[in-house]
């Protein structure tokens, strides 16, 4: 099972992307045969709550906002990046600043994807699809250490 971390302060735009990601059957299936694909979505309002969240167990994914209260999305990306138990964390950065500079800087900070708000739920599977690819393509070792 995927467990997946969305963080946003906008419960209206959480409540999207959980729906997006439970609509999408088999995005997170293991093999071709594991047609569900099951996942736990875990939801966080803020970066601080996020910090709070990350040691509570393993996230195959974090996908979260620049712009929040207290700790921003960026912040939480180099924390995780920092750490030995979540620099290997898929990310995708969602953002309303969706200028060169603001999708530059998301990247150069470890994330995989960076989505501009308002964003389809195509876009968004297509980027999580393209995530997972690419690193199920990865040696063994290199997904290790994640967990």
């Amino acid at each position: 099972m995927a467990r997946i971390l969305v963080v946003e302060d906008s419960s209206a735009f959480r409540a999207f992307i959980r729906a997006a990601l439970e609509d999408a059957p088999g995005l997170f299936a293991a093999s071709p045969d594991d047609a569900l694909g099951e996942v736990e979505i875990v939801e966080a309002a803020s970066g601080f709550d996020a910090l709070r969240l990350l040691p509570r167990g393993h996230y195959d994914l974090v996908i979260t906002d620049i712009n929040m209260p207290d700790i921003n999305g960026l912040e939480l990306l180099r924390f995780m990046r920092d750490s030995e138990r979540h620099r290997k964390v898929a990310t995708i950065v969602i953002s309303t600043q969706s200028s060169e500079k603001d999708r530059a800087r998301g990247l150069a900070l470890g994330a995989d994807a960076f989505l501009a708000k308002p964003f389809t739920v195509e876009a968004l599977q297509r980027a999580i699809t393209t995530i997972l690819q690419a690193r199920s393509s990865l040696p063994a070792e290199s997904s290790e250490g994640s967990r």
